[in-house]
């Protein structure tokens, strides 16, 4: 299948020399929800707002489902809706007529039933009077939703969506992204929340320093999170794993009075048996022992963490 979008060699330098993308090369497969995950100043805005047309490449080329973003701009961001971090509303226009003229913008004629079931499907039907000053903050993001949604973008961008919203907040609008996907729409989310790329996405990608670092689905990552961590706190200090034990690639800790053993809780056997086993034979007394699994926050910190 072909991706809906697709970024060869992009890099984006400032002209301060900063450079905030270098080389980056992604391929978005159409209907899927794919996860951004990045420290702040990775360079997640920038790319989102390079390939929604807001800001320029230094170089590299993008197709949006096969319209290049600098030769066929207009049919290309057609394509796109963005929803930005930061929310922009006009604070005493009514949720009604704020969508409306979001459709207006990108010259769509008036479809007033549109707007309607972009509201109702987005719970802001009975605020469609409201001025958007008089909404929460959770209402004022579904209303930037639904800005974006107004001209019938297949691709949707959510910078941030869930940002300063609460828990129940924030679930309301998984559920939301949920049914967009399942209309076919394309999404492409950055988040700082962990459990959110987790919860929807089908793949993840790590961005960290202008550098993409890790693409991958989230199925595949999540049997890195069946592994676990076996930690064995020894009686006597030792100086270097035995050789009869190279088979179990233990790693010493705790100033050689700690030994690791990583183990997958998803395999037929987790060798924790004939290790206690071996270790008894070898002569190596255990005080205490605790386990560890591994989250798909490890896998982050240990990806973007600064050598």
């Amino acid at each position: 299948m072909s991706p809906i979008i697709s970024v060869s060699n992009l890099s984006k330098t400032y002209g301060s020399g900063f450079k905030a993308l270098n080389n980056i090369n992604l391929d978005i497969v159409k209907g899927e929800i794919f996860a951004l995950l990045g420290p702040n100043g990775a360079g997640k805005t920038t790319l989102i707002s390079i390939i929604c047309g807001i800001a320029n490449p230094s170089q590299g080329k993008i197709l949006v489902d096969g319209h290049d973003i600098a030769s066929d701009y207009r049919a290309a961001r057609s394509m796109i809706g963005l929803v930005p971090q930061e929310l922009h509303t006009d604070a005493f226009e009514t949720v009604w007529a704020t969508v409306s003229f979001s459709r207006g913008l990108f010259g769509k004629p008036k479809n007033p039933a549109h707007i309607e079931k972009v509201l109702k499907d987005l719970s802001l039907w009975d605020k469609k009077d409201n001025k958007i000053v008089t909404l929460s903050g959770g209402m004022k993001r579904r209303v930037m939703i639904a800005k974006a949604l107004s001209h019938e973008p297949q691709i949707l961008f959510l910078d941030e969506p869930t940002a300063g919203v609460d828990v129940e907040l924030r679930k309301g609008m998984w559920e939301v992204v949920r049914g967009l996907q399942a209309a076919g729409v394309t999404i492409i989310l950055t988040t700082h929340y962990i459990e959110e790329a987790e919860e929807m996405a089908d793949r993840i990608g790590v961005i960290n320093k202008g550098e993409i670092v890790l693409i991958e689905n989230k199925a595949s990552l999540m049997q890195k999170l069946g592994k676990k961590q076996l930690t064995l706190h020894l009686q006597s200090k030792l100086d270097a794993v035995p050789p009869a034990l190279a088979a179990y690639n233990l790693e010493l800790s705790g100033d050689g009075r700690a030994v690791t053993y990583d183990y997958d809780t998803k395999g037929d056997r987790t060798g924790i048996t004939s290790l206690l086993s071996d270790l008894r034979n070898a002569g190596i007394r255990i005080s205490d022992l605790d386990t560890k699994q591994s989250s798909l926050e490890d896998i982050f910190v240990s990806l973007v963490r600064a050598p």
